[in-house]
Formats: C-alpha cells, sequence, structure tokens
C-alpha cells in the first residue's frame, strides 16, 4: 500500500463522520462549551416592562418640550419596587436604572439635567420622545427562538439563556472516545519498570486532548499483546457504544504488532493505514459499522501529532463544533533543508523577531519518542512533501500547540 498523503487521510476520515445526533438535558451550569440540540425560545420577553435606562426623573414629553418646564414630584420608581401610580399632566416620577416607567410617563430626564425646586423640578434641558426608556421587548420576546440549534454555548449565550428564564438546556451528546494502550512493555504511572518495560504515557495526552475538543473519554487501560485480551477491551468499547475506539501501539504489522489483525479478525474493516508524514507514519483508520477506529503510532510525540491532526478534526466534526484554528503562517527562524516525499511535523519554538513578528526556530533533535522537546515546543513547521530549501526568514507555516499563543 502506498503511502496516503495527509490531506487525503484526513478527507477520507472526515467524510465518513456523522455528529452525534443524541441529545441531552443540562443545567446551566454544566453547559459551557456545549452544543445546543434544538432551538432555544426565550420563556418571557425582555425586558418586560418599558424601563428606564438611566437616573433620573420619568415624565410626559409634552409637558417639557422646552428648558424651564416646572414638574411635580409624585413618588418614586426603582429596581423591584415600581411607582403604584401613573403620571398626569405636569407630573414626574423619580426614578432609577432598570425600574419601570409608569403610567402615563413616556420619557427620563437626566437627574444631573433637573434642577430642584420646592416640590418637584424644573428642566435644564428640552426632553426628547422616549429618551431614556427601554421598551418592553426591547431585547427578545416571549416564545421568540433567540439562540437556533447548533448554537456553541458560551459566556454570552449562558447570559442570555439565563435570562430567557431557561435553567437547562437541551444538548448534543458528546461523542465517546474510548482509548487503549497496548504493549507487554507498558506499566502505568507510578509502576517500578522492569528491565524491559516502560511507563505508559501517551493514554494521559490523548484523553486531556479529546476532552478539550469535547469529547468524554473512556479508558481501557493498557492490555498485553494478546489477542484475546485485545478483543476483550475492544468489546468493551463497542459495548459502551463508543464514537470512537483510540489504540496506541501495535498498529503496523510487524511479529508483535497484533492490533490490526485482531480488529480485522473482530470486524473491524479497515480503510487505510500508513501516511506520508513523519512522525506518524504508521496510523490506522478503520471502522466498526458507525464505530470510528483509530490506530495510533506507540511512539509519545508520533501519537500526539497524529491526535492533532486527526482524532481532534474527527471529534469535532463529532460534535458539531468549529474545527479547531491551529495553522498560521510565521518566520523560519532559521535555514530549513529541503525535504523528502513525507510530510514533516517539526517541534519548534516560537520567539519575538528585532521587528516584531512571530519567529519559529526547530529544536536540534526530533526523535518521536522525545516526550521533554514536545512539552518544550509551541508549535510544528509544517514541511510539505518535497518542499525546497526555506531559507531564514521566509515566511513558514507552523501548527500552534496552543492556539491561543499568538493572541
Amino acid at each position: 500500500m502506498n503511502l496516503l498523503p495527509v490531506a487525503d487521510a484526513l478527507d477520507r476520515l472526515l467524510s465518513c463522520a456523522k455528529p452525534v445526533a443524541a441529545s441531552e438535558t443540562l443545567p446551566l451550569s454544566e453547559a459551557e462549551g456545549r452544543v445546543l440540540a434544538v432551538d432555544l425560545t426565550a420563556r418571557l420577553t425582555q425586558p418586560p416592562f418599558n424601563a428606564s435606562a438611566m437616573d433620573g426623573y420619568a415624565l410626559r414629553r409634552e409637558d417639557a418640550p422646552e428648558p424651564g418646564a416646572e414638574l411635580k414630584v409624585i413618588g418614586t420608581s426603582s429596581a423591584g419596587h415600581g411607582f403604584d401610580g401613573s403620571v398626569g399632566q405636569g407630573e414626574a416620577v423619580r426614578i432609577f436604572t432598570g425600574a419601570p416607567v409608569p403610567p402615563g410617563a413616556d420619557s427620563v430626564l437626566l437627574q444631573e439635567d433637573a434642577e430642584k425646586i420646592e416640590g418637584g423640578i424644573r428642566t435644564r434641558f428640552p426632553v426628547r420622545q422616549s429618551q431614556h426608556v427601554r421598551p418592553r421587548g426591547q431585547d427578545f420576546a416571549e416564545g421568540e427562538a433567540v439562540l437556533p440549534a447548533g448554537t456553541v454555548l458560551d459566556f454570552s449565550r449562558l447570559t442570555v439563556a439565563a435570562g430567557m428564564n431557561r435553567p437547562d438546556v437541551e444538548v448534543l451528546k458528546r461523542p465517546l472516545i474510548a482509548i487503549l494502550a497496548t504493549g507487554d512493555e507498558l506499566l502505568p504511572p507510578g509502576s517500578k519498570p522492569g528491565p524491559s518495560q516502560i511507563i505508559a504515557s501517551n493514554t494521559f495526552g490523548i484523553a486531556a486532548l479529546a476532552r478539550k475538543a469535547g469529547a468524554d473519554v473512556l479508558d481501557l487501560g493498557i492490555v498485553p499483546d494478546d489477542k484475546t485480551r485485545i478483543t476483550t477491551a475492544v468489546d468493551r468499547a463497542r459495548d459502551a457504544k463508543a464514537d470512537v475506539i483510540v489504540t496506541l501501539g501495535g498498529a503496523s504489522v510487524g511479529d508483535h504488532d497484533l492490533v490490526q489483525a485482531t480488529l480485522m479478525e473482530a470486524g473491524m474493516q479497515l480503510d487505510f493505514w500508513r501516511i506520508a508524514m513523519r512522525p506518524g507514519k504508521p496510523l490506522m483508520v478503520g471502522s466498526f459499522g458507525e464505530t470510528h477506529v483509530l490506530g495510533l503510532p506507540g511512539n509519545p510525540v508520533s501519537s500526539l501529532v497524529c491526535s492533532l491532526l486527526f482524532l481532534e478534526p474527527l471529534i469535532r466534526k463529532l460534535a458539531s463544533l468549529p474545527p479547531m484554528r491551529r495553522e498560521t503562517v510565521v518566520e523560519a527562524a532559521v535555514t530549513l533543508r529541503a525535504n523528502d516525499h513525507r510530510q514533516d511535523y517539526i517541534r519548534a519554538k516560537l520567539s519575538k523577531s528585532a521587528a516584531g513578528g512571530w519567529l519559529a526556530e526547530p529544536f536540534g533533535k526530533q526523535d518521536s519518542s522525545m516526550m521533554k522537546e514536545f512539552a518544550k515546543a509551541d508549535c510544528l513547521i509544517i514541511r510539505p512533501p518535497h518542499a525546497p530549501e526555506l531559507p531564514a526568514g521566509a515566511p513558514c507555516p507552523v501548527m500552534l500547540l496552543r492556539p491561543d499563543l499568538l493572541t
């Protein structure tokens, strides 16, 4: 099988991904970042009455068309305590921001535009019709669909949902991602490794990335290189109705790489494997019906790079979330050599140039097992297949590891 270009592999993966349709109802306090499953309609009108936008005096505009009008103050209207009466000719009501404008009044005079006199006020400026009055329903009306289905609930949308008198919302369920680490050599953190063993680390980073992308995670743990144990773990994921099964390691076709063969014996349809990229060539993509299977390489950096390129976009499509914007263009801090037939993702550090632009400088060592360098990296320099030498200072495409880094 020829190596598949990265863009083609991603297109094939996403083309058969259908967003999760199941929904659940959550309280507003738990709904941040979730996607509305249905239109959210208002349960009341806002504001529910004509309200004052300022502190001042509610009056009839016809009584104060010019400066110098004298009005009798007959009461007070404050937030939560409206004036129990109406405003007649030559009258005004002291009013505060957010308070109901009394019947009869149609405008509000700013308090600093009024001169206090015995028993009332004298206007210093003319009053415009409806000035400083928020009309009933100015924001939204009862029954109005304010937030459509598909809206991602952030701080401003949660605020309007609460204002609509909605204590809870119907949102799409998160896709469930089941993660399975395989290998006789793997032990969980906190263990004491033997001479041929290592600590399993990939699960934690990939689980964190999956949750950040909008998924729930089922950790299937670590299983040895044993077909029966691998099959049992996969069956557990399928019984849980996982939307994606992610395997870590063993997806190649070496003597000890059992994952691909085991999953195919269990009924997985293999779509493709082996991508024209570095790191991460032995990526496997398949499916059990509607359940996607993503077989990631065992090397930590390879698995994380593949997760950024393939798992994150897959999750966000399943979750009906917009794609994460990670790619941007900066300047190469040093000359980058010509590339071969595989697309390179080179760990690099970002810094500011003397002119104020961003520079990407690659680390000297790029071995796919080196986690420390990945943790220090700010971005991945993207070198397309057969890219010619890129001189220092030239525009350089990168994938940000932390999308808000340049903001």
